[in-house]
């Protein structure tokens, strides 16, 4: 509908207000918030987000691998949290369940709540109105969880409420459960602990589980003590940069896992990338302990694990991914870096699909050999995006990037022993994180990990380095032209009188040779302004054509009006849109010149 203004006196405003949304819509990059991968070649931090999966499965039966991961902290003999938070909900509840590799356990019997941070605990914060605002609001929560030894759980946890300045106590129900690989409150090293967080939506006042795509903030603190004194030792926490009284500084959790659409375009070709083909340089990296749990540390894994570097290392050139539930078995985690140039795919096109392959060739315990009773385990292999350059020859566990999102997932089965199953090509879908990587002119970086909780779940795959070409990881990529042309509608401002007609040209210009002919029309217009021709045709690009704006009102109106007129071009599958506008009995107003 268009818009009735009371004077003339307006005009002057609306060219104003036109300005600006003219600069807003075709904004420089600094004026645009960055999404992940601009953010890592700005030099800011992406907003982390994590895509929690939906399981129908009851308290009690909860799937430990279906859960998404992502982990922060370090591994080192005083640096000493590391933390890999598995989420995932159910119809009735939010799990959030954090492994923490901790070399000292030290716990209070009995704590008060304000004690609880002091020791071993961590601090679940969740905002329902998303990462956003200056202060926390009437949705934010804050629950905390303090480790124990053998303790009922009563008493070593507490909830939270932004009560309109501050964190106050709250009776809002939920249930934590903990457990440990050591012996707590002695100078004993110990291996770490595990707590989960089960929060019931009907205690966030939700009626029902969140729909999918909802966006909520997240944000966690793990507190840690290593001797009975209480030597200050500096919370982990999540986000990285993350300050706990400002939401819009955590993290986010989105309900459901992502698909991708892609646009509309017409398909252009496929590319290719792996490391020596076509001289791409595809690097690659694993950090953690390994095929054989960095063995060669025993016993004294906190000193050197989390320095490791496998770029000179590692003869066999595989990249172990594998994680467990059990926290003793830590020294066996291994994760997967790989980062795919994308200059190959032709400028100014669209992504229409993009696959990884890995080639799988081996087991954890493959066959059954080393431990019979305890056959290999199927993995559910997850891929997440990385936002941070990082450098092969240096990477390691403590040092490697932070996760930005997860972006997909495959279920890898074990291998039988020998051949002929060796070279086992296994697929991830990555067509999203790779036309944002594309979009934002940067490569593809990707971590590779599991949420596993089998003790013999680890997978091996070939690296980039390994001799056979064939085998080396592999990024297809199909594109296809999403534009075909460009359009322009001058003036992008008329101004007419009552009963008054504006002529507007529309002109097309062809980009790749994808679209020779397009379709122009215009409608969707307000009940007293009529367009003609509504409908016309270039047959051959470049090319042009005009319309007419005509406005309906008697002579005797007065009234200001705005009108807004959409213009859509179509050639074969692209389309694009913009739109004009047309000012009714506009005028000038002058103000007085005002001289110091």
């Amino acid at each position: 509908m268009p818009k009735l203004w009371p004077s003339k006196a307006w005009f002057i405003v609306v060219l104003f207000i036109a300005g600006v949304m003219g600069i807003a819509r075709h904004a420089p990059s600094f004026l645009q918030a960055p999404d992940s991968a601009a953010a890592a070649e700005s030099g800011t931090a992406p907003v982390r987000r994590v895509n929690v999966t939906y399981t129908s499965a009851t308290d009690g039966s909860i799937p430990v691998p279906d859960r998404a991961i992502f982990w922060f902290g370090k591994v080192g003999p005083t640096d000493n949290n590391y933390t890999d938070t598995r989420v995932i909900f159910n119809d009735d509840q939010l799990f959030v369940t954090l492994h923490i590799f901790d070399r000292m356990l030290f716990y209070k019997k009995d704590p008060a709540a304000a004690e609880m941070p002091d020791w071993d605990a961590a601090t679940l914060y969740l905002n329902l109105d998303g990462n956003a605002g200056t202060t926390p609001g009437a949705n934010s929560y804050r629950f905390v969880a303090q480790t124990n030894w053998n303790e009922a759980r009563d008493g070593y946890q507490a909830a939270y409420h932004w009560d309109g300045s501050a964190w106050a106590a709250a009776s809002t129900p939920f249930t934590t459960i903990d457990g440990w690989q050591g012996f707590a409150n002695n100078s004993g090293e110990d291996k770490g602990w595990n707590v989960t967080f089960k929060i019931p939506f009907s205690s966030l006042g939700l009626t029902a589980k969140p729909a999918d795509g909802t966006v909520w903030g997240m944000a966690l603190a793990v507190h840690d003590r290593d001797d009975a004194a209480g030597t200050f030792i500096p919370d982990k926490v999540w986000p990285e940069n993350v300050n706990t009284s400002q939401p819009a500084t955590w993290g986010q959790i989105r309900f459901g896992l992502p698909a991708y659409t892609p646009p509309p375009a017409n398909p252009g070709g496929v590319v290719t990338i792996r490391h020596g083909l076509n001289h791409a340089v595809v690097q690659d990296g694993q950090v953690g302990g390994d095929g054989n749990c960095a063995n060669s540390l025993w016993p004294d894994f906190w000193s050197g694990w989390g320095d490791l570097n496998y770029a000179s290392g590692n003869p066999q050139k595989r990249m172990v991914i594998q994680n467990q539930w059990n926290l003793g078995d830590w020294p066996c985690f291994s994760k997967y870096y790989v980062t795919f140039p994308l200059d190959a795919i032709p400028v100014d096109r669209a992504v229409i699909s993009a696959t990884l392959t890995l080639y799988h060739y081996g087991n954890s315990n493959q066959g059954g050999l080393i431990d019979p009773s305890n056959p290999p385990q199927p993995s559910l292999i997850q891929l997440l995006t990385v936002a941070d350059d990082w450098n092969e020859a240096t990477l390691t566990w403590n040092n490697a990037p932070l996760a930005v999102e997860n972006v997909s997932r495959t279920w890898v089965d074990p291998l039988p022993t020998g051949p002929p199953y060796l070279n086992v090509p296994r697929q991830w879908d990555v067509s999203g994180a790779a036309a944002a990587a594309y979009a934002a002119g940067t490569p593809l970086r990707l971590a590779v990990y599991s949420a596993d909780n089998a003790k013999h779940s680890g997978k091996y795959f070939r690296s980039s380095d390994v001799g056979n070409e064939a085998v080396r990881p592999l990024l297809t990529v199909t594109w296809g032209y999403d534009k075909g042309f460009t359009m322009t509608v001058t003036p992008p401002l008329a101004q007419v009188s009552p009963g008054g007609t504006a002529v507007f040209t529309v002109d097309v210009q062809p980009t790749d040779g994808s679209v020779s002919s397009v379709t122009v029309d215009v409608g969707d217009l307000a009940p007293d302004l009529s367009a003609l021709p509504a409908t016309q045709t270039i047959a051959s690009l470049p090319g042009a054509v005009t319309f007419t704006a005509t406005d309906s009102h008697s002579p005797s109106f007065t009234a200001g009006v705005w009108y807004t007129i959409p213009v859509t071009v179509t050639g074969g599958t692209a389309v694009q849109t913009t739109t004009v506008q047309l000012l009714l009995n506009g005028g000038q107003t002058y103000l007085p010149t005002i001289q110091k």
